[in-house]
């Protein structure tokens, strides 16, 4: 009762940092939760290619059942109304939608996102709808990926066909989550789907990435005028391992590699000039139609964020062309930050810097955190799942954000990653980041305290409304 007591204080006095009309919510994206990989003429996602490859993802894990959302779905709608939430991101399984990526659409995937969007309005919870998370479907890699022009526009017809069957429900479209990682982890490092290494590539895959964003835009807005309209970006303070000259300068390249190219062009400033000559010739033919397309003005910028980068500088190689390194798990925790199960530090700080920076940068009109939270190892203890680091995680980042809203950043709404416990890329199952335990065996959900700790602050947020 008396941890009941605490948990309920410092809930009650961070809310009261908050205007009522913040949205405070959680995240999930499809390929890691829905499973049905292959039921209702859902289509073959380069995930499902990929995790069914030996040797890509961790235990050989797939998403095939995931914590079977797609079946359960008005379940995890009640958690989300038990848990209080404002609203709910999702990802749409392009998939789904249109099987081969290009072609015909399939009634039964859009039937039922239009379930789960009903269902969410039903219970009070804004539906928040992203449409790219990374499941592209294989049919559109086979003929080239990203890195084919085409699949700009098959995605902005995929896009177009989503928000007119759910525009006039939908409160906020992400046209892309994170283009960074589908551009550089899935071409470049290889340890996401496709699996491709190649810089050149990843480039292009970059270009083509936001250009599809940027024509995609005002498709959505034409389909869901009264929605908000925005992009999802992974972005990191990007902080020097020393004082040292090399590696100041190797933290403005991470800088430049992780923020600048995805943030300038998106803000109208073309890309960023020290990165075009870093990347030289493996730079794609760029035309300046093309780059104001991509800088279509948007409602809000989408902040993905979970710890900062500690650069050095080391000497070029294959897979660090910019002669750049971050530093490991254990010469961060020498420095004594706390290390999550991920290897990343715990750094509350760098998150609202990050944020006023953005902020004072690019002066987007609205900042939505999308993403924000942390994997431990997880256990049930007699039917609950104490996670006293997630809950300590969340606390000091959701303070760190009214810190950054104080300074003067128009940060909009929070959404926790991850609403339950998911199929974690090439990780497989093994890294747990929900505040809902989930059982990949009987699929039973468990709110952990951490969770329980997120509802209160909700609640208390709704009590000033």
């Amino acid at each position: 009762m008396q941890a009941d007591s605490t948990v309920s204080t410092s809930a009650v006095a961070l809310a009261r940092r908050f205007p009522s009309t913040f949205l405070f919510g959680a995240a999930t994206a499809s390929y890691q939760i829905e499973g049905a990989a292959q039921e209702d003429g859902r289509g073959e996602s380069i995930w499902d290619r990929f995790s069914h490859t030996p040797g890509k993802v961790r235990d050989g894990d797939t998403g095939d059942v995931a914590a079977d959302h797609s079946h359960r779905w008005r379940e995890d709608i009640g958690l989300m109304r038990e848990l209080g939430l404002d609203a709910y991101r999702f990802s749409v399984a392009w998939p789904r939608i249109i099987p081969d990526g290009i072609g015909q659409v399939n009634p039964a995937g859009l039937d039922w996102y239009e379930r789960l969007v009903d269902g969410l309005l039903e219970a009070g919870i804004q539906p928040w709808a992203t449409l790219y998370h990374w499941d592209l479907p294989q049919p559109l890699q086979d003929r080239g990926g990203w890195a084919a022009r085409e699949t700009v526009d098959a995605f902005v017809t995929y896009a177009e066909a989503v928000a007119r069957r759910l525009g006039d429900r939908v409160s906020g479209w992400i046209t892309h989550n994170e283009p960074w990682v589908v551009s550089f982890v899935g071409n470049y490092q290889g340890r996401h789907a496709p699996g491709i290494s190649d810089l050149a590539t990843a480039i292009q895959v970059s270009h083509h990435v936001l250009l599809s964003h940027g024509r995609a835009v005002p498709v959505i807005r034409a389909a869901s005028p009264r929605a908000q309209v925005g992009i999802t970006l992974n972005l990191n303070q990007a902080r020097a391992a020393s004082t040292s000259p090399d590696d100041v300068a190797a933290a403005r390249r991470e800088d430049g590699f992780l923020n600048r190219w995805f943030l300038d062009p998106i803000f109208g400033r073309g890309y960023p000039a020290d990165l075009v000559a870093a990347f030289g010739e493996r730079m794609p033919a760029i035309t300046p139609e093309d780059l104001a397309e991509i800088a279509a003005p948007l409602d809000f910028l989408g902040v993905n964020n979970y710890f900062p980068s500690y650069v050095r500088a080391v000497p070029t190689a294959p897979g660090r062309d910019l002669g750049m390194a971050h530093l490991a798990p254990d010469d961060l925790a020498a420095r004594g930050f706390e290390i999550t199960e991920m290897g990343w530090p715990v750094v509350p700080d760098a998150f609202g810097q990050l944020l006023a920076d953005v902020h004072e940068a690019y002066q987007p009109a609205a900042i939505y955190v999308t993403e924000n939270g942390c994997a431990f190892p997880d256990e049930v203890q007699d039917g609950a799942v104490h996670d006293p680091r997630r809950q300590a995680y969340l606390e000091t980042h959701i303070s760190a954000l009214a810190d950054a809203m104080a300074a003067g950043a128009p940060i909009r709404g929070y959404f926790a990653w991850s609403l339950m416990d998911n199929f974690e890329w090439a990780h497989g199952y093994s890294k747990r980041f929900g505040i809902v335990y989930v059982d990949y065996q009987s699929q039973q959900r468990i709110v952990k305290d951490s969770g329980h700790w997120y509802q209160a602050l909700l609640s208390a947020h709704r009590s000033r409304a």
